[in-house]
């Protein structure tokens, strides 16, 4: 019985560790990457306003050199941005996704059939387990005269259970993530005009 008791103890004292160390939504993924409005949402997808602090090299300016070097040598790629984690000890962890993908064309047809369709850069889906944005590129840090084509998507890192609550909230809630990182990768960049991203996100379906 004691023996029980001890673990119990070792993993709350585990659990207030972690919590300790948590940073707000804001402060993930380097800092410059996460909105006001973005940080609500995450708060309402993983149900936690703490979070697991970012890697020193999960930031959006790791990603954007990352993807400035891959379009030095290639028009495609793909990469990280960064994972959130909600504490240990929190109740039904949350893992979310960021990540990028290069393309040498602008996208072709909707987003499919799992998305909604948003009118925010050249395409934008959001579901109530993953969004993404696309937005064309011009920048100096990209050389040649095409523009880069860049997907940011936001994923759920898990088997999604089905999602409970106000569904409709959920789906804004991603699709508000997915821009504000779209965003800051597009400022990181030094796109043209922020790649045609408006400073907030449009959820109104196209």
């Amino acid at each position: 019985m004691a023996g029980a008791v001890g673990c119990g103890e070792d993993e709350k004292s585990r659990a207030q560790e972690a919590w300790e160390q948590s940073v707000p939504p804001e402060r993930l993924c380097g800092g410059a990457a996460v909105s006001a409005r973005a940080g609500k949402a995450l708060e309402l997808i993983a149900g936690s306003s703490r979070f697991e602090a970012s890697g020193r090299t999960s930031t959006v300016a790791d990603a954007a050199q990352d993807l400035s070097d891959q379009f030095t040598s290639s028009f495609t790629g793909h990469g990280d941005v960064c994972r959130i984690f909600t504490p240990v000890g929190v109740p039904d962890v949350v893992p979310l996704e960021i990540t990028w993908r290069l393309s040498g064309s602008a996208p072709e047809g909707g987003p499919g059939s799992r998305y909604t369709e948003l009118e925010m850069g050249e395409l934008a889906g959001t579901a109530p387990d993953r969004a993404f944005v696309t937005f064309a590129c011009r920048s100096a840090e990209l050389p040649g005269v095409a523009p880069a084509h860049v997907d940011l998507h936001v994923n759920f890192g898990a088997v999604p259970a089905e999602p409970e609550g106000d569904v409709e909230a959920l789906v804004d809630a991603y699709a508000t993530v997915a821009h504000s990182f779209a965003l800051a990768m597009a400022k990181e960049l030094g796109c043209a005009d922020d790649g045609g991203l408006e400073a907030q996100p449009s959820l109104d379906p196209a």
